[in-house]
């Protein structure tokens, strides 16, 4: 049984907060933070605190599979998607993922764009890691997030409505 299933609630993610000053305690995490109840507001079983990881490609790669393996269907990162030079959470994300979905990607800029023209240097990225035959059908939905704290509740208020079709679509349910 995998993780998904065996949790209370059923409905398990988690939030991965990718950065070098919060992972080295030089600042607080306040993205994370938020991420982690904006997934329980929407009746996600999630841990109080998320995974909190340095920038860099392996280390978003490494947190995302190790979610993937642990059978969660959800995985949301938050920090890393601008164009400094650490920010390197797409390119993570993308040696992860089986299959990319733009379009959710640009719904979450576009509509960013209605609070900050800042909203179109985000890089996020959103797609699907097929599960291995071992893990059983479906597979995880992943969902990257600017690091900005206004931009997790913005994005989340946006992501929120479509995520039970999404799942159910990743699980391999009908249209």
């Amino acid at each position: 049984m995998s993780t998904h299933d065996a949790r209370p609630g059923g409905r398990t993610a988690v939030a991965i907060s990718v950065s070098d000053r919060s992972s080295d305690g030089r600042r607080e995490d306040e993205s994370g933070r938020r991420l982690v109840a904006a997934l329980r507001a929407l009746g996600f079983v999630v841990d109080d605190a998320p995974v909190l990881i340095p920038d860099g490609i392996d280390t978003v790669a490494g947190a995302i599979r190790e979610a993937v393996t642990a059978g969660h269907r959800l995985v949301v990162t938050t920090g890393g998607t601008g164009i400094g030079p650490r920010d390197l959470t797409p390119e993570g994300t993308r040696q992860v993922i089986t299959r990319e979905n733009p379009g959710l990607a640009e719904l979450m800029r576009r509509e960013g764009a209605r609070h900050t023209p800042y909203a179109a240097a985000s890089r996020g990225v959103v797609g699907v890691v097929d599960w291995s035959a071992e893990q059983g059908v479906g597979g995880t939905l992943v969902v990257n997030l600017p690091g900005r704290p206004s931009a997790v509740d913005e994005d989340m208020a946006v992501l929120g409505p479509l995520l039970g079709h999404l799942l159910d679509q990743v699980a391999g349910g009908d249209h």
